[in-house]
């Protein structure tokens, strides 16, 4: 079984919007909605797990019942103080329903260009690993400071460095094991989803990333994400 996470319950206010960015509209719905399509109507992904505040709850649920016409929805779990306690948390949830070797597909509510191609591609290539961990490659000379950015202390070569995306997907027994070594201090330290798995020296396989499946962080990328919603429009394809 593959389990989706979805991780909705950040409170960016870069945008400088009042509301968290994965609820702002665009195309006249949610962000999050965008997601929540591609994962529920996804014929790999068998169940749906969405970390998110209480007060959104309510109106996540409405958009989950247009969407899920395969009652994959499982339920809600709360967020925790940092992006990989949130994580912690769905995983526990997912525990109670899953077996050990089922899969988990971390993806961000703030991603909503995600397309079947790269979900079918992580479930791909699950098979013999613990986990796949979409990547970027370096496009840009890549420098090292280790005084932080005052000078450069090394040059890295570029095809030897990645840039990881979301969605990851992991194994979820090993996967929640390699979180509950770092408890209750180290996970505070952990930027990246990939990155537990690989303190605890999982096997993770590397696949092609998608440029277009960025994250909205920032007004520019909202700007960029309407674009991509207006070529849409316009007759580009149905799919990111």
């Amino acid at each position: 079984m593959i389990i989706a996470l979805l991780l909705s319950g950040g409170t960016g206010t870069r945008l400088g919007s009042k509301i968290p960015k994965q609820y702002i509209k665009a195309g006249e719905r949610e962000i999050i909605t965008y997601s929540l399509e591609a994962l529920l109507g996804h014929g790999e992904i068998d169940a749906l797990q969405i970390v998110a505040e209480e007060q959104w709850q309510d109106a996540i649920k409405i958009r989950v019942e247009e969407l899920d016409k395969g009652n994959k929805f499982r339920g809600f779990s709360l967020p925790g103080a940092t992006r990989q306690l949130s994580i912690y948390q769905g995983l526990k949830d997912i525990k109670n329903y899953a077996d050990k070797d089922d899969g988990v597909l971390i993806h961000d509510a703030a991603r909503p260009c995600l397309s079947p191609k790269q979900i079918s591609d992580c479930i791909c290539a699950l098979k013999g690993h613990d986990g796949v961990l979409p990547v970027l490659p370096m496009k840009d000379t890549v420098y090292q400071s280790t005084d932080g950015g005052r000078s450069v202390s090394a040059l890295l070569d570029r095809s030897t460095v990645f840039a990881g995306q979301a969605p990851e997907l992991f194994r979820l027994a090993k996967y929640l094991q390699a979180n509950e070594r770092l408890m209750p201090e180290e996970i505070l330290r952990i930027n990246g989803s990939t990155e537990p798995a690989i303190l605890a020296g999982m096997d993770i396989a590397m696949i092609p990333g998608d440029e277009n499946n960025f994250k909205i962080t920032s007004a520019a990328d909202l700007a960029r994400f309407e674009e991509v919603l207006r070529m849409r429009g316009n007759g580009g394809s149905n799919e990111f």
